[in-house]
């Protein structure tokens, strides 16, 4: 009889720490932008991350490098470090589409977050990015400008980091 009630209570344990990092991992994998509510995952291989400035706690995360782009300021990302569908999306831009989202890609990207170097209007354009498992655009977007430059946002345009090795 004690040893059921050990095994009944060892069940009990797992299942609350199996709870328990289900939360985190949800809290971590799943954040929600109070603008765009959408899932968003983390990823990438490098140790140093940059948080997106918001009105309340980020979870959203992207891998940068250590130096900086000198023309806009910006953090370095490589495209290699994003998810493969900002990689997927950079294939679309060079190809000329077909885009997932018609009615929104390619379209002005205005830079009113002035994040972004001053240019003329137009001279941005913005792409979605699919974020798996969200039933909206999300927040993920690639901007690119008529110099060939692409910048990365995944927190809806509150932060940018220049995709390295573009011109």
């Amino acid at each position: 009889m004690a040893a059921a009630a050990t095994t009944g209570r060892q069940r009990y344990r797992l299942l609350v720490l199996l709870a328990a990092a289900a939360i985190l991992l949800a809290w971590f994998f799943v954040p929600v932008d109070q603008d765009d509510p959408q899932p968003s995952g983390g990823g990438g291989t490098t140790s140093d991350w940059t948080s997106a400035p918001s009105d309340g706690p980020s979870r959203t995360r992207t891998p940068v490098r250590q130096d900086t782009d000198p023309a806009s300021g910006l953090p370095l990302v490589d495209l290699a470090d994003l998810p493969p569908e900002a990689a997927e999306t950079v294939d679309l831009i060079d190809a000329g589409g077909p885009f997932p989202e018609p009615d929104h890609d390619g379209g002005t990207f205005h830079n009113r977050e002035a994040l972004l170097p001053d240019r003329p209007s137009g001279y941005y354009r913005e792409y979605t990015v699919p974020t798996p498992g969200s039933d909206d655009r999300g927040a993920r977007r690639i901007v690119a400008g008529e110099g060939g430059e692409l910048y990365w946002t995944d927190d809806h345009y509150s932060s940018f980091s220049r995709i390295a090795g573009e011109p």
